[in-house]
């Protein structure tokens, strides 16, 4: 699975959200996300897949965390719509000023 495919479902972005605070177990996720244990390790064994987290054993609990190299090919690919979008920005609130 490519990253760009791992993060088009809300739940795997949720839980890539919840682990930029830094490692967290599995446990923590499932009840951050609200979701059931296996759908969390689903996603997480796809978010692994693409490169996205990695796991590392910490005792019995698996701690899983960010890895930066994918998330910033991913940027990489959306900066220029970051651009994009703060020159229409800029255009509206020029408009804006115009008007009053």
């Amino acid at each position: 699975m490519s990253p760009f495919e791992a993060i088009a479902e809300p739940n795997r972005r949720r839980i890539l959200d919840l682990l930029r605070s830094g490692e967290r177990p599995a446990g923590d996720l499932v009840e951050a996300t609200g979701l059931s244990q296996p759908g969390v390790s689903k996603h997480l064994k796809l978010l692994r897949e693409a490169g996205l987290v990695s796991v590392r054993p910490d005792g019995q609990r698996r701690l899983y965390r960010l890895e930066p190299d994918e998330l910033a090919e991913l940027y990489a690919w959306l900066k220029p719509f970051q651009r994009f979008w703060a020159e229409r920005l800029d255009a509206l609130e020029d408009h804006l000023e115009n008007e009053q």
